[in-house]
């Protein structure tokens, strides 16, 4: 499950949620992993370009900061698994593994160069994010890969300017 708030928002995303198991049946993601994951997106221009806060499940369990970069491409059909590259912590800590049925908060945010993800309030990842990550504009969101959840998304006001961005959504979009 891929969404985005509809107007845009400031860099910071908070999900409340409550990890239910994994699907009733696995889809492998695009490279053939199957992979157990919730996720914050941030200044989420499109599916094709976005920081992602990713809290992986399974097979390990996991923080990993990711950006997807692909300019000039909006929709999944044009960008597919391309544009993506991991973001090296400068600070992290050991995340909880995601039991089915535990309640967590998952927070993450941009301040300056800084990508902070907390859990349950407590810092667990802090890296530096480049020029091209930071250049990005767009609302937060969610993700979601082979689990079911009960969440509800926190994101900020609006922020001036266009509050009806246009929908790029496409068949097989992320």
């Amino acid at each position: 499950m891929r969404a985005v708030v509809a107007y845009p928002t400031k860099p910071v995303a908070e999900a409340k949620l409550t990890y239910l198991g994994p699907t009733t049946k696995d889809k492998p993601l695009r490279s053939g992993e199957i992979r157990r994951q919730f996720g914050l997106k941030l200044r989420a221009l499109n599916g094709c370009n976005l920081v992602y806060a990713m809290w992986r499940i399974e097979p390990k369990s996991e923080l990993v900061v990711s950006v997807k970069l692909n300019p000039g491409k909006t929709t999944n059909a044009e960008c597919g698994t391309h544009g993506y590259h991991t973001i090296k912590p400068t600070h992290e800590l050991a995340v909880p593994h995601l039991n089915a049925g535990e309640n967590h908060t998952l927070r993450a945010e941009i301040e300056g160069s800084r990508m902070l993800v907390f859990i349950d309030g407590k810092l667990r990842w802090e890296g530096l994010l480049d020029s091209d990550a930071l250049a990005l504009e767009g609302p937060s969101g969610v993700r979601t890969d082979n689990g079911r959840f009960k969440f509800e998304l926190l994101s900020s006001q609006p922020v001036p300017g266009n509050q009806n961005p246009p929908c790029h959504a496409a068949d097989q979009d992320e």
